[in-house]
């Protein structure tokens, strides 16, 4: 099966290394960046979600009507629209982008952030919320005649939309987390399951875990897998290392010059379960498997997608081929120099790891072809020495 490569919307050029040099939304600087992405090999860039950011929405219908094929996944927070409100504007954007949307649905690991904008529910009832809205937004998609809905968090009646989704029979919903409720509910709920990059060992038994939880809700089949890294790539692994190094030290530069004053007790004790892994993992070594890296994640209080894969080109490719290999279906990846990583990451990773998923597809469905003929063939043979 084909893999899916997510980038990232970037709205302007601050990130861990260094402080943006304008406004929180440059609109010439968001249109080159998600343009680099469409230009070199990327499927879909994530709009992402704070308490005090642009809103991701508008920056994506406006990235939806300047590029043609670039698909958009757009994180949205179930404390900040009732959603049946939601659904219509999900509905819209994806008829503006010609069925190019899928919706991540973000719970809130940050209880100061979710404060922020009048949401005071406990962790689990905010996952429990989410799961009421991930199926409400659904049924207003796919729904044609009036539906009521009488939940724990939503109540309503005979609510029908008038616009429905390009893409038929919907979009598709992401969710991500770490914690039995999260597992539970985005197991259950939810199309792709997001992870953040973590050892082989360790994803594999998240996987496993959804899995479960999946089948324990009366699902048939488990989410598909998405795992977010950052890729650090050299012309040798000398140089790789050398310039994850160098990153390494602007990441502690900037956190340790200036962090928005709301949020500096979760950069060394992050309150989601997410965090709180890659801390974990961060405490038992730097590196694992072929090429993960776990200082960066340290430095930054593991916020976010914040482990990386350092290597030549062919190294991460084949690290990334590892995780295919346990069932992930979608990478997601980010550099440090924006734009420049994500051109240098669709020229020379995604090609040799689309080329190597063709490769052993189409081994597979001959060894399949092959495996059929010759039940065929031994079929036949037993009924003609009847």
């Amino acid at each position: 099966m084909p893999i899916e490569f997510l980038g990232i919307a970037g709205l302007n050029d601050g990130g861990e290394t260094q402080a943006r040099s304008g406004a929180s939304f440059d609109k010439d600087y968001t249109l080159r960046f998600a343009r680099a992405h469409e230009d070199h090999g990327w499927d879909r860039i994530l709009f992402a979600y704070h308490s005090g950011s642009p809103d991701p929405a508008t920056a994506a219908a406006f990235i939806a009507s300047k590029l043609d094929h670039l698909k958009i996944l757009l994180a949205h927070r179930p404390n900040v629209s009732y959603p049946t409100y939601a659904a219509k504007v999900f509905a819209t954007l994806d008829q503006i982008s010609d069925g190019r949307l899928n919706v991540h649905v973000i719970t809130g690991g940050s209880t100061a952030d979710q404060a922020a904008e009048g949401d005071f529910l406990t962790k689990d009832e905010r996952y429990a919320r989410t799961g009421e809205y991930i199926q409400i937004v659904k049924k207003a998609w796919t729904s044609r005649e009036p539906f009521s809905f009488d939940g724990a968090h939503y109540r309503f009646e005979n609510f029908v939309s008038d616009i429905w989704p390009a893409q038929q029979p919907r979009p598709q919903i992401s969710f991500g987390g770490s914690s039995e409720a999260a597992y539970r509910i985005g197991a259950a709920d939810a199309d792709i399951y997001a992870l953040w990059g973590e050892p082989l060992a360790n994803t594999a038994e998240q996987i496993e875990r959804i899995t479960v939880e999946a089948h324990a809700a009366g699902r048939a089949e488990r989410p598909r897998i998405q795992v977010a890294f950052r890729p650090i790539l050299g012309a040798t692994e000398e140089l790789a290392w050398k310039k994850a190094e160098e990153i390494l030290g602007k990441i502690e530069a900037r956190q340790a010059q200036a962090a928005p004053s709301s949020f500096v007790g979760e950069l060394r004790n992050p309150e989601n379960a997410g965090s709180q892994r890659l801390l974990s993992i961060a405490n038992q070594g730097d590196r694992f498997d072929r090429a993960l890296w776990t200082r960066p994640a340290a430095a930054s209080g593991g916020r976010g997608n914040s482990n990386a894969l350092v290597g030549t080109p062919e190294t991460v490719a084949a690290a990334l081929l590892d995780y295919i290999d346990l069932g992930v279906d979608i990478i997601s990846a980010r550099g440090y120099d924006f734009v420049n990583d994500t051109v240098d990451f669709g020229r020379y990773v995604i090609p040799l790891v689309r080329d190597e998923v063709a490769k052993r597809d189409a081994a597979a469905a001959a060894a399949s072809s092959k495996a059929s003929q010759s039940a065929s063939t031994r079929a036949e043979a037993s009924r003609d020495a009847a």
